[in-house]
Parts: structure tokens; sequence; C-alpha cells
């Protein structure tokens, strides 16, 4: 090898480090930004001082043992509920009722008397639609806007699970049927997803549109199925066979867009891409209990005996950080850049902050 065809060699070994260093410098990105959960205040709700709200106001609600109430994102409670047995509420209306319900009156946020229902069981408020399910377990009815009986679903079969939308009403039953029913009380869809030995609907979330529904279902070979409406027929587009066989209600959410559903599955956070099936899964420990969701992120809330876990999950299943704290009543709620953490006697915002 003679010497002008050593430098021309050496001469493009040094181009080429030259251009990886280049490369590197520019293709490197930052990893993924880091969570901060900064405290903002915290109030006490065991007797608090209550502030009407003004008009326009944003305000949450929450349900922490025996009381209920609203609060407003600068920590002022404007209403302030207890009640001995059981009760309901959303962002639109509250009712108290107890054991032998034969009718109970619900209220507006402000305290203000909405209507009576005039149906006897237990009633259950899900944004601005009112529900009632009926002794027996099989049946249940939904009540118009003043509490009036608006239509009502007479089954043989318990009801085991249950989920709204704005355009329609999802019911899943111990023998393993789905039926989901209209704004007027019709069915429009019935299937029985299968593929277990013992088939019960133990989760189950229809999204905004109505178009999808996800479902746990089953014992001795319990899974998750993913339907989307077609036509007048219901087909299964994704499912998964689940490691557990737990006999317990199951959580499944969509997200605000129907982009992704949410399902427990044992110590993890199931997600599937209803657009494209992609899946995965995220390790949590505890039994989930709620999803909220912002602009960019998933919040969830898990219980383990008396340890709360709170897990700040980017989209798609990006699990970005997390704290857990101690009680034996919590709630979660997510709005704009801040959480709102309700533990036992004491509402907390904690804002949400990236570095």
């Amino acid at each position: 090898m003679n010497m002008k065809t050593k430098k021309s060699r050496s001469f493009y070994i040094i181009l080429a480090v030259i251009f990886s260093v280049i490369y590197i410098i520019f293709a490197v990105r930052p990893l993924s930004t880091e969570y901060q959960f900064v405290p903002d205040w915290k109030i006490d709700v065991t007797n608090p001082t209550i502030r009407q709200a003004e008009e326009g106001e944003i305000i949450h609600h929450y349900k922490l043992g025996q009381t209920l109430g609203y609060f407003t994102p600068d920590g002022k409670i404007t209403n302030f509920v207890s009640f001995p047995f059981k009760a309901s509420i959303s962002e639109n209306f509250y009712t108290s009722y107890n054991a032998n319900n034969k009718s109970t009156f619900f209220y507006t946020p402000d305290g203000k008397q909405a209507g009576k229902i005039s149906v006897t069981g237990y009633p259950m408020i899900d944004q601005d639609r009112i529900f009632v399910f009926l002794p027996g377990g099989s049946s249940f009815v939904m009540c118009d806007k003043d509490g009036s009986r608006k239509w009502e679903y007479s089954g043989a079969v318990p009801v085991t699970a249950f989920d709204s939308s704005e355009t329609a009403i999802a019911c899943g039953f111990a023998d393993g049927t789905i039926r989901v029913l209209d704004k007027t009380g019709s069915v429009v869809q019935n299937f029985i997803p299968g593929g277990s030995d013992y088939p019960v609907i133990l989760g189950l979330g229809i999204s905004k549109s109505g178009e999808y529904i996800g479902t746990v279902c089953g014992q001795n070979k319990q899974r998750f199925v993913l339907a989307k409406k077609n036509g007048s027929q219901t087909k299964i587009i994704f499912h998964e066979f689940l490691e557990t066989n737990s006999p317990n209600q199951k959580l499944v959410k969509f997200s605000n867009d129907d982009s992704y559903v949410y399902y427990a599955a044992g110590n993890t956070l199931g997600v599937v891409d209803t657009r494209n099936k992609k899946h995965a899964q995220i390790k949590i420990d505890g039994q989930p209990l709620s999803i909220q969701e912002n602009a960019t992120s998933i919040f969830l809330l898990t219980k383990s005996n008396t340890k709360y876990t709170v897990y700040a999950i980017e989209k798609f299943a990006t699990l970005v950080g997390s704290f857990s704290f101690t009680a034996n009543n919590a709630f979660l709620h997510a709005y704009d850049d801040a959480l709102y953490i309700g533990k036992d006697y004491t509402i907390s915002k904690v804002l949400i902050k990236k570095d």
C-alpha cells in the first residue's frame, strides 16, 4: 500500500469520525420530562365554612366517608352534607338514601332541590343522568331531570356491571350477556363475549360515542374483550386472556376521546389503542379505583388495604411518576394542571409540574 493511499484512508476515517460526532450531537433528544407533584393547599372538611359559589365559578364534587359536597379550585367549600347510609354525587346532582328507600329527593350543587325520585330502589347519578336500580338487582329505571320515571329495563338476571355515556347505556349480567340501550331504553346491542367456563361480566365500559364496549369477563380463563358496533352486529376486535381469576368487580374506562381503553388486570393496568389495537400492560400496586384525565396524561388511583397510590401515565402507556399515602377513604380528581386528592377528612390540591 503506497503512502498516498494511506493518507486517503486516514482522511476518510477522520471525516467519518467527525460526521459521527456531529450526528450524535444533533440526534440526541432529551428524555421524557419528569413529573413533580407540588402541594398548593389543604383544607379540613370535618366542619367547613361554607361559601356560596359565584355564578359561572368552577366547582368539583367529593365524597369522603359519610360526607359529600362541592369545592372550588381555590379551596373553598360551597356545600357540605353528611349522610347516614349511602349517597351518589356528580358535578350536576347529589342524593342520599337509606336501605329501604321508597323515594328520595335530589339536589343541585348549591343545595337546592332539583326533583324527587319516586321509585323504590337505589339511585345512581352519572353526570346529569339519573338511574335507580330496583330491588332484586335485575332491573333498573332511568329518570328524567325532575326525577320522574322515563323508562324501565326489566330483566331476570342480576346486573353485575354498568356504565353510561352521553349516547348509550351498557349493562352486563351474571349470565355473561352484555346489552346496550339507547337513550330511549331500546336494546340496540346484545352479545355474549364468552371464552370462559363460567360467564359473568365483572367490568364494563362504553365509549362516549357508544361505538366501543370494553369488558373484563368470565371465571376460569378470565379475559378482557374490546368490541365494536358494526351495524346491528357486535364485532370483537381485541381480546386477551388474563392471568388473574378474581371474582371482584373490575374498572374499565375509555379515554375522553375514545382513543384508548384502560382495564384492571390483577397487578397491572391494561391499555388498548382502539384505532390500531396496540396493547400494553403497566405494573401497579393495588386495585384500580378511579382514572382521571387531563390534556396530556391520565392519573390512576389504586388501593391496597389502607395504602393508596396515584400513578401518572402519559399516553400511550408510559409511567412517569407516582406517590402513595395512607387513608381509610380517598378520592382523586384531575383538572387542568392540578390534582385534587381527598384523604379521610381533608382535601388537598397538588400542582402537576414537569421538568
